[in-house]
């Protein structure tokens, strides 16, 4: 695991040197093990590094014998070994037992191609002196973060935006589309970033450029769907267990201690359960973390499965307290803005799984390929809901919104509002609502008049619905997958949980996004995962032998903070200092009278506006931090 960075730029070695220096000291918390870089004449490559596999022997950046094709890699790739034996037969050499110099080697034999041989999580840049080609990839469902900007004089790319921020090419101007795009889908969907003019490698995609030319970016991967109804709920419930046991199994192989995130929830527990079992004589690390109101808190679910599993049960309890300390760092922390209230207690769980381990296993990914959300149950009650009389209807949805908004953990008030806040807009917008955001006509009343006239006409859910219509996708279940794979997880669950964790120095692998897991998904017919009201039928039957019933039955719960009650309560003081009338005007985004109004409904009770002014805080919070520029004439 690291951090990486590196730029195509001609100039004085010495200044070179001390740019990329800057550049790579700013991901010290991704890497705090190693620093070690290298340039030549075009490029110059960095990498701070976090050492989990061949301490001695896996320095980066690493070349080939001949010293003509270097490499820096962030993240895992899981076959290593298998893949290392592969190439051995093909006569490839090694000196390392590191996956980087498997990396390396993949690529001297297959070029460009060599990421398709590639099942793990990673950012990795290839440089080949030879064609003088920089290769960037990104692994298939976005784990690991790369971004990159191209500009007249250079091409800088990095893991965080803190890293490229730190290049003197790269400008710091915001821009009001992806600021739109942030409001929108609570966070900034790939392949675009909070700046203008920086982009994100999108998942499975590749990106080659040379000095002088324009950056190049192709995909080498994307989630298809070919169901096969030939087998039996026995045969999927076999395979699939097969397929999470092999993949626990990869991802416990490790130089440094090893633990798992536990929720409490189904995914965690299932992996818990799995590390557990494949890895008898092993005392399993477990890591939660709680909520003193009792409706948010899963720790007792979790309780359950480390009593099972005898394993070694840490917990914390997040509080209000733990906001108001972090409040003030959460810009640095977060590197670019995310909504995600999530991110605050996984950072405090992250810090203290590092205390005893380097790495952790997570439940990451299940609900996205299996349909545990639910959304996916959303669409069957939204077309009852259409085939009534529209007066009924309306008459509904008006009642709901008088509805007292309650501060308990998905709510009948909350989840009716959002339900009939999406009803009037197509399948693809509706689903990203009921997930959470803003649409543009709410986003046009928080506006301030210049960046209104700027975002005029500007649709930010236009990118999700070309994205879903290019994918060709036609059963209703696969497209709603898709979009949470394409979009929720890649930009938002996955996103939250590098940046949570790479801040403490914490390499956090997702067994369901191994390659096998996703193609098995994809092959498993919709029927299997949704059954009648049931959502992740099949993954529950695989599992009925290995969790206790209580968290087998119990209803799906996201990793929710009681932001409602908090927000009217202990951090109250902070909606009034950050989002007070005279700072929200010179910061120059949104109108204060609009924000003051949401502020104030809040408080008194008689809205929820949670969602929209954690958003605000969150904004507010890294612009604090990066201090971006505003040119907002500029579209």
């Amino acid at each position: 695991m690291c951090g990486i960075a590196g730029f195509l730029a001609e100039g004085r070695a010495e200044a070179r040197a001390a740019i990329l220096h800057r550049m790579i000291r700013t991901l010290v918390h991704r890497g705090p093990d190693d620093e070690d870089c290298y340039q030549d004449d075009h490029v110059a490559l960095g990498a701070r590094r976090l050492v989990v596999i061949d301490r001695n022997g896996g320095r980066q950046p690493m070349s080939n014998d001949a010293g003509t094709v270097w490499a820096i890699h962030n993240g895992e790739i899981y076959n290593f070994q298998a893949l290392r034996e592969h190439l051995a037969s093909r006569g490839c050499c090694f000196r390392t037992r590191s996956d980087t110099e498997v990396l390396l080697r993949a690529y001297e034999l297959y070029g460009e191609d060599c990421v398709q041989h590639f099942d793990g999580m990673f950012a990795c840049a290839i440089w080949d002196a030879r064609t003088r080609t920089l290769l960037l990839a990104r692994d298939r469902i976005g784990e690991k973060p790369l971004y990159y900007f191209a500009g007249p004089q250079a091409f800088v790319f990095g893991s965080e935006l803190r890293a490229l921020l730190a290049h003197p090419e790269v400008p710091r101007t915001l821009d009001p589309a992806s600021v739109a795009r942030y409001l929108a889908f609570e966070y900034v969907p790939d392949p675009y970033s909070i700046l203008a003019g920086i982009a994100k490698l999108m998942p499975g995609h590749v990106l080659t450029v040379s000095p002088g030319r324009a950056p190049r970016v192709t995909p080498y991967w994307s989630l298809r769907f070919a169901p096969d109804r030939s087998a039996t709920e026995a045969e999927w419930v076999e395979r699939l267990r097969s397929a999470l046991d092999q993949s626990v199994r990869e991802r416990l192989v490790s130089d440094v201690p090893v633990g798992v995130f536990l929720s409490g929830g189904l995914d965690s527990s299932a992996i818990a359960a799995t590390a557990a079992r494949v890895s008898p004589g092993t005392k399993l690390k477990t890591f939660s973390v709680g909520f003193a109101e009792r409706s948010y808190d899963e720790r007792p679910f979790a309780r359950e499965v480390a009593r099972q599993y005898d394993t070694e049960h840490h917990e914390i309890v997040f509080a209000p307290e733990h906001v108001l300390v972090l409040l003030d760092d959460i810009g640095r922390l977060l590197d670019e803005p995310l909504v995600d209230p999530s991110f605050m207690p996984l950072y405090l769980l992250s810090r203290l799984a590092r205390h005893t381990v380097t790495v952790v296993l997570s439940g990451d990914g299940g609900d996205e390929l299996f349909c545990g959300y639910p959304t996916f149950l959303a669409e069957r009650a939204i077309r009852w809901v259409q085939r009534l009389p529209h007066p009924i209807v309306a008459t509904a949805a008006r009642l709901v919104d008088r509805l007292p908004p309650s501060a308990a953990y998905g709510s009948v008030d909350f989840l009716l509002r959002q339900f009939f806040r999406g009803l009037p807009h197509r399948s693809d917008a509706r689903t990203q609502l009921l997930l959470g955001g803003v649409p543009a006509w709410e986003q046009s009343t928080l506006w301030s008049p210049e960046v209104r006239e700027v975002c005029a006409g500007f649709d930010p859910y236009s990118e999700l619905m070309l994205a879903i219509h290019r994918s060709g996708i036609v059963d209703s279940f696969e497209r709603l997958i898709y979009q949470h794979v394409r979009f929720y997880l890649a930009g938002q669950n996955l996103a939250t949980v590098d940046r949570a964790s790479m801040a403490c120095g914490l390499e956090v692998r997702a067994p369901f996004l191994s390659t096998a897991i996703v193609d098995l998904a994809s092959r498993i017919p919709s029927g299997w995962k949704v059954r009648g009201w049931t959502t992740k039928y099949i993954v529950k039957r695989a599992l009925r032998d290995r969790l206790p019933a209580d968290v087998l039955r119990r209803r799906k719960q996201g990793f929710g903070v009681p932001l409602a009650a908090w927000l009217r309560g202990p951090l109250r003081p902070v909606l009034d200092e950050r989002l007070a009338r005279e700072r929200v005007a010179r910061q120059g985004l949104f109108d204060a009278a609009a924000v003051r109004r949401l502020v104030d409904e809040h408080v008194a009770g008689v809205k929820d506006h949670r969602k929209v002014l954690w958003a605000l805080l969150m904004l507010d919070a890294w612009c604090d931090e990066y201090r971006p520029t505003m040119a907002l004439r500029e579209r």
